[in-house]
């Protein structure tokens, strides 16, 4: 085959109509035949441009409301067909099929129908589209004659290339389209089948499709030596890093946006489970600071002060927009932050962070603190995927049980919130310490957990006997009463973790002993 294809007849049927007509103009200017269907041809037939029915070829009308209308051997037989090969040709000419060189095809709204409030699935259904997808492979599939386009943001390409080669495509061009084609109907059939799945079982679905988007090549991983990029769901609504609005700073990198998930999702936990804004500190996924307030800058000094020298370098979350005032706090004294997470920045904050920071990475989340629902983590092993229901879990105190020891205060109340949550966000095994309103210190990611016990102590210093009021939370059960012990001794007030132990009796005594009050949750949050 030739590597330029002279384009003599195109078939458009397209549901987003963005830019069609002016698409549609330059291709009939270099005398190309336009086939098209339904809407769209009655917009092209309003906007002046010569156009054929798909039914005028078939010698068929559409039928069952539009299900069927290009499903006919005379379209793709006229995509299909091999013009090299005499088998081929001599087919068209006995059936009368004449060749289609063109094709231009976006797909039913299905993505964007099934993320509506209450839509039914009668009319989701009505939005899974089955002549696109086809017309789109069998184009694609013959991309040696046929040039398959999939998105408006590809017409200019499209129209240079006519304009350029005197109405031809190019070999190059065609296999580029067509690999998008393949790419657009693989990520259509996997929002499909995920979401038929998800109607017809209770559990996580038997079969998991994964369609991404290549946003973002990052220099490179964890480390040097590792290819990384950033790849982003077309179909999620959920906020997050992916589609978060950068004003400043140099281009994430992979740690960057590993650590920035884990600093937003703490930090909003923290803020549904209090009604309060907070402020998170993050250092390698880790929260190193953490805490609540009305005033953001004092929610900001009180998150930063939990571990001033873990949380150098680190990254920063916050549910309030920032302001100069703000701007003002977070600037002061010897500090350094890579990243910067908000639900807006002014441009006097955002000048005044660049200028202390020339690289620190200003990312606007608008809606950080919405409240997703559903989802699932999956995570690459060999030869597979494991997959869970992401922890949605919020701090429930009125839900815990007093399992010994005096009602527990409003400030331990919240301190147990504030240490509950933390704990969440950090690797197991987990304790983490909170006092006057903010995080005191942590230990995570031992082999044992009386060394994270020790760890959290050590992190907190005095600061658990000045609050007078610390509370300690575990990510689960103590299986001794050493950890609690090690706690209790420096100065904490409460301990809440889920139980469970067939030596909770043991910790229930320590506390007793300690005059301490304990709180069982009955939930745990290992995080691996």
């Amino acid at each position: 085959m030739p590597d330029l294809v002279p384009v003599r007849r195109a078939l458009l049927s397209v549901s987003d109509k963005s830019d069609l007509i002016p698409f549609a103009k330059a291709i009939v200017r270099h005398g190309i035949e336009i086939l098209s269907t339904g809407g769209t041809a009655k917009a092209l037939r309003e906007a002046d441009v010569p156009v054929t029915d798909v039914a005028d070829v078939t010698g068929f009308p559409e039928i069952m409301d539009g299900r069927v209308k290009t499903l006919h051997p005379r379209i793709h037989g006229a995509l299909l067909a091999r013009r090299d090969v005499p088998d081929h040709v001599e087919a068209m000419r006995t059936h009368e099929i004449i060749p289609i060189d063109l094709v231009c095809i976006n797909l039913y709204p299905f993505e964007r129908t099934i993320q509506k409030e209450g839509i039914a699935d009668s009319e989701a259904i009505e939005q899974i589209d089955i002549g696109g997808p086809s017309m789109m492979r069998s184009a694609a599939k013959n991309n040696e004659s046929v040039c398959v386009v999939t998105s408006p943001s590809q017409y200019d390409m499209v129209i240079s290339e006519l304009d350029s080669q005197g109405g031809a495509t190019s070999m190059q061009l065609r296999r580029s389209l067509a690999a998008a084609a393949f790419s657009r109907t693989a990520r259509y059939d996997a929002a499909i089948s995920s979401w038929m799945s998800s109607r017809c079982s209770d559990g996580l679905p038997e079969t998991i499709e994964l369609a991404a988007n290549r946003e973002q090549v990052l220099r490179y991983g964890e480390n040097p030596h590792q290819k990384a990029s950033l790849y982003v769901d077309p179909n999620s609504q959920e906020a997050g890093i992916a589609s978060a609005m950068q004003l400043a700073g140099k281009p994430l990198s992979f740690n960057n946006i590993n650590d920035a998930v884990a600093a937003m999702e703490a930090c909003r936990d923290l803020h549904l489970a209090c009604d309060q804004p907070a402020a998170v500190v993050i250092k390698h996924t880790n929260p190193c600071g953490a805490a609540i307030s009305e005033d953001p800058s004092e929610a900001f000094e009180a998150a930063h002060a939990g571990d001033p020298m873990a949380a150098y370098g680190g990254i920063l979350a916050m549910t309030s927009p920032v302001d100069a005032s703000l701007a003002s706090t977070i600037t002061g004294t010897a500090r350094f932050l890579e990243v910067i997470l908000a639900p807006g920045f002014t441009e006097e904050a955002t000048a005044q962070l660049s200028s202390r920071w020339p690289n620190v990475r200003l990312l606007a989340i608008s809606d950080i603190v919405q409240r997703p629902s559903g989802g699932v983590d999956v995570r690459s092993i060999g030869g597979g995927f494991l997959v869970q229901d992401r922890d949605r879990q919020l701090a429930s105190p009125d839900r815990w049980q007093l399992a010994t020891g005096d009602p527990v205060s409003d400030k331990q109340r919240i301190n147990a919130v504030i240490a509950w949550t933390v704990a969440k966000h950090l690797m197991s095994n987990a304790i983490a310490i909170a006092g006057g309103g903010r995080l005191l210190g942590v230990g995570s990611g031992q082999v044992d957990r009386v060394t994270a016990c020790r760890l959290a102590v050590e992190k907190s210093g005095e600061a658990i006997a000045d609050a007078g009021d610390a509370v300690a939370a575990s990510d689960a059960f103590f299986p001794f009463p050493d950890g609690p012990e090690v706690l209790l001794n420096a100065g904490v007030t409460c301990l809440v973790h889920p139980g469970g132990s067939k030596r909770d009796e043991d910790t229930f005594e320590t506390c007793r002993s300690n005059e301490a009050s304990c709180l069982i949750t009955g939930v745990r949050t290992f995080r691996h």
